[in-house]
């Protein structure tokens, strides 16, 4: 699975859930109608006049199409942070409007309160909610006082239970208010969430896809074009010993039949992102002498290996790094020091790291970023991505030394297939 597969996977899809803003009006809903529901039955039960009553309840029916057509989406658009618009406005007076007709005809209509507070405060900015509140909560009084009651006994007798229900009108349309806002905050939280979420994803799959871009080339690189490279030396060889010693150009034909062979599965196990054939049916010291082999047999240039240290299996990505440190340093050797007679590869074994030193005599050169190709940049990329560290000293006429350490214990996020090549 690539890198930016795996990214897409981690980030998600792009549906969204439902907003915290909006979810919490199904209970709204079933609130209003337990509300409605409630004073109708106190209206069929009340002591008036059927005529009254049957206005009362026209009046609370038609608030019910009024709140679904209009009060409804008015009060989700504010709860979504859309402000108080026109719509507030008109909902919240002609509810108003409807509740006052309601008590005027029957004071059970009263029990509405419960509804209509609550529906006010959700329509209306604060303070101009709470002033309407109080004189919906001063209705029953004022009927009482137009029914021509007096003071002393029918006023005192409402009055205190009116009082106490604009008291917590006000109340609950300030808690109503504040749940509101919170609810709003969340939903915007949360939608903020989403946006951050998807521009992570977005730089996510760009970063993975500059990963895996790296690593591709850098394996191609260590396998095809390494081999590649020494195929068309070893020809090139071969033609210029065919009439002079064609025994030799045999050999080097040989030679360049067995690097396309060992290119091909390296290529082959490389599709497949498999351990390097290399490394598979041997241990990490025999690969670097058939690599000094190699570099002997296709240059002339003696190459001996010694290890030093408890010799063990190190961690394969370990291993992975270290042999293609050693293939591009060999391939360097092979491409810039044509001069060198000798070269020596070194593996220490240590207690927490593992090391490769390769050495050569040929004419060196100065090490700067500029003089650095693809190939030592790929190299110091892999060993890092290891927690590791690559080291090139030269200079001219002193050789070349390329010095690769990484530990053995390696973060478990390292994939095991070698990650990334290298190469000048």
């Amino acid at each position: 699975m690539s890198i930016e597969t795996r990214v897409v996977e981690a980030a998600g899809g792009p549906d969204h859930p439902p907003e915290a803003g909006t979810r919490w009006f199904g209970l709204w809903d079933a609130f209003f109608a337990v509300s409605y529901a409630v004073t109708t039955m106190l209206l069929f039960t009340s002591a008036g006049e059927q005529v009254h009553r049957a206005v009362a309840m026209a009046a609370l029916t038609l608030a019910v199409p009024w709140y679904a057509a209009l009060g409804r989406s008015a009060m989700i658009r504010q709860g979504q942070g859309h402000g108080h618009g026109r719509r507030g406005i008109v909902f919240s007076i002609g509810l108003f409007l409807l509740f006052a007709v309601a008590v005027l005809f029957d004071l059970a209509a009263s029990f509405a309160l419960f509804a209509v507070v609550p529906m006010l405060m959700m329509s209306l900015a604060t303070s101009p909610a709470i002033a309407v509140v109080v004189v919906a909560n001063l209705m029953p009084v004022t009927v009482v006082w137009l029914r021509g009651g007096t003071l002393s006994r029918d006023i005192r007798a409402v009055l205190p239970t009116s009082l106490l229900g604009i008291a917590l009108s006000v109340m609950l349309g300030l808690w109503i208010t504040r749940v509101t806002r919170q609810s709003r905050e969340r939903a915007e939280l949360i939608e903020e969430l989403h946006r951050n979420r998807e521009r992570v994803a977005t730089l996510s799959r760009a970063a993975g896809v500059s990963a895996e871009r790296e690593r591709l080339a850098r394996e191609i690189h260590d396998t095809l074009a390494q081999g590649l490279t020494s195929i068309i030396g070893l020809v090139q060889a071969a033609d210029a010993d065919f009439t002079a010693d064609p025994e030799l150009a045999r050999s080097h034909l040989g030679l360049a039949e067995r690097v396309a062979r060992e290119s091909l599965v390296e290529a082959r196990e490389f599709v497949a992102e498999l351990t390097p054939p290399a490394l598979r049916k041997s241990s990490l010291a025999q690969a670097a002498r058939r690599q000094a082999e190699g570099l002997t047999a296709q240059t002339g240039i003696r190459a001996d290996v010694t290890v030093e240290g408890d010799e063990r299996e190190l961690p394969m990505v370990v291993s992975v790094v270290l042999l293609r440190s050693l293939q591009e340093a060999i391939s360097n050797i092979r491409k810039h020091a044509g001069k060198a007679r000798a070269a020596e590869i070194r593996l220490v074994y240590g207690r927490d790291t593992a090391r490769l030193l390769v050495r050569d005599d040929g004419p060196g050169f100065v090490v700067t970023d500029e003089q650095q190709g693809f190939g030592l940049r790929g190299m110091r990329t892999r060993a890092q991505e290891v927690n590791g560290a690559a080291l090139v000293v030269s200079g001219p006429g002193r050789g070349t030394t390329v010095e690769v350490t990484v530990p053995v214990t390696v973060p478990v996020t390292v994939p095991a297939s070698g990650g990334a090549g290298d190469g000048n």
